[in-house]
């Protein structure tokens, strides 16, 4: 089994990522995945750019206990996370979940909870460049919606 969390300013491959993930496992049924992206548009405003701070060390660990608690609720064999940070572009790719299981149902609901957790609760700091200026980026209420369905209260400085 492996579990993996990587943080990098380079861009990713997602076949080769996802071919890696299920290399040599023969019980994999099922790879789910999810790529976020830097979108041009939000919060009804342009966006030109947008950076990504995270701390050192510490977004790691907490994206491993996630992965863990994930490891724990659903029945799956890999999952891998990649994240970027730095200053990325429309279009560009900023996030990778993966996950693998026998079934797509496991593979499904693990790789939702661990994105609904990254959009929450990873220590990761957004900042967004519009036409009005740079502005930081917060969770959406929608997104601690999503993560009270799995019975994890969002923990933002409110």
């Amino acid at each position: 089994m492996s579990f993996s969390v990587i943080i990098q300013t380079q861009d990713f491959d997602v076949s080769q990522e996802l071919s890696v993930l299920r290399q040599g496992d023969s019980r994999v049924g099922a790879v789910c995945s999810f790529v976020g992206t830097v979108r041009e548009r939000n919060e009804g405003s342009s966006v030109s750019s947008m950076e990504l701070e995270h701390y050192p060390g510490m977004t790691e660990k907490s994206i491993q206990a996630m992965m863990a608690q994930a490891q724990q609720r659903f029945d799956i064999y890999a999952a891998k996370v990649i994240h970027r940070v730095g200053l990325l572009q429309p279009m560009d790719q900023i996030v990778l979940v993966a996950v693998t299981s026998a079934h797509r149902g496991m593979s499904f609901q693990a790789c939702e909870f661990l994105m609904d957790y990254l959009k929450t609760q990873a220590p990761f700091w957004k900042k967004e460049v519009t036409p009005d200026g740079a502005r930081w980026v917060d969770a959406r209420v929608s997104d601690d919606q999503a993560l009270a369905r799995w019975g994890i209260q969002a923990h933002n400085a409110d």
